[in-house]
């Protein structure tokens, strides 16, 4: 817990920048988890809920940002003050592509209801729980100022990848078998890619709160699993009678 500082105003701007961080969070992880509940209920009211609400949270992106510059301009901060300024700067920035990227998520799911119900449109909610996951987890972290907690966080992004690259070959199988299950799979495969880069920016905020912490960067190697990009799917035998 931070010192009181002399001036009580200063105090309570500085409050009012972690209130707004957490509510970030909190709008972050509420729009991922309706983002999901729409693709797996097919809703397209939903998902149109979760695109209009992101301009809220573009606003307290807004918000967050002026008061920053205030307290730059005006406070002058420095040592853990100065930390906490520039990292809430920066993790405002990760929670609002968080938002961007459910709203992609729930774009997509408009397209995907129109069309007929994909097999393993299941796997993409188990995904999502784990990003989601990562999501509360690193705000709580943040909300007590937990670097051990992160750093969990951080770690389990691993996991992620992993499930994205399997669902990515998963998809690319369907795509071969079947032409006309490209339109379908391509819109799971964004949706899968925007949750896999959902726990990257879950990650980002580990290190931005490790580093306000400890006031030292985090010096490990973040680990990756997402090999998509070097992957390749052999071609099939044309089946008998196949189109």
């Amino acid at each position: 817990m931070a010192s009181e500082h002399i001036i009580k105003s200063y105090d309570d701007e500085l409050q009012r920048l972690r209130k707004t961080i957490v509510e970030m969070g909190g709008r972050a992880e509420s729009q991922l988890a309706a983002a999901i509940e729409a693709v797996v209920r097919r809703d397209s009211d939903l998902a149109a809920q979760v695109i209009e609400g992101d301009q809220a949270v573009d606003q307290l992106e807004r918000d967050l940002d002026n008061l920053a510059i205030r307290l730059l301009a005006l406070r002058q901060p420095m040592a853990r003050d100065l930390r906490e300024i520039v990292a809430a700067l920066k993790i405002g920035s990760d929670l609002e592509r968080i938002c961007d990227y459910a709203a992609n998520v729930a774009k997509r799911s408009i397209a995907l209801s129109q069309a007929p119900p994909a097999q393993p449109t299941h796997a993409l909610p188990r995904m999502a729980h784990l990003a989601l996951t990562l999501v509360k987890d690193v705000i709580d972290a943040y909300v007590a100022r937990d670097a051990d907690k992160a750093i969990v966080v951080w770690n389990r992004d691993e996991e992620l990848d992993e499930m994205y690259s399997s669902l990515f070959r998963e998809f690319l199988t369907y795509m071969m078998e079947d032409p006309r299950n490209i339109g379908v799979y391509t819109h799971l495969l964004f949706m899968a890619k925007n949750i896999e880069r959902i726990g990257d920016h879950a990650t980002n905020i580990a290190e931005d709160l490790y580093y306000l912490v400890h006031g030292t960067p985090l010096d490990q190697v973040r680990p990756k699993r997402d090999k998509s990009s070097l992957e390749v799917v052999a071609d099939r035998p044309a089946e008998s009678g196949a189109l």
